[in-house]
């Protein structure tokens, strides 16, 4: 369910950015440091949300690999725990009646 959710808002904003880009059909001069180019604004508005995407996407990879791997260690400390449960259970009780 969460994913249909985040499609569709994904969907509404890619196509509102779009309507804008798309409504706005004019020249940009774009300098650099060396040279200078005129391009449509939907290319730079299009180029500019491709790039924020990849810087989102490089920001937000430390994060997960920290997560899977003490998502992976916290694993392994629940094996040992399941196997010490295992082993307590195992021993027989002793009475002293």
């Amino acid at each position: 369910m969460k994913r249909i959710i985040f499609l569709i808002i994904f969907l509404v904003v890619f196509l509102l950015g779009a309507s804008f880009a798309l409504s706005n059909a004019q020249d940009v001069q774009l300098s650099y440091y060396f040279f200078e180019t005129t391009v449509k604004l939907p290319w730079v508005i299009f180029g500019s949300m491709c790039v924020g995407v990849v810087l989102g996407i490089f920001s937000m990879m430390s994060m997960v690999i920290r997560l899977k791997h003490e998502l992976s260690r916290k694993n392994k400390e629940v094996k040992v725990i399941e196997k010490e449960v295992a082993n307590l259970r195992a021993l027989p009780l002793k009475d002293k009646h």
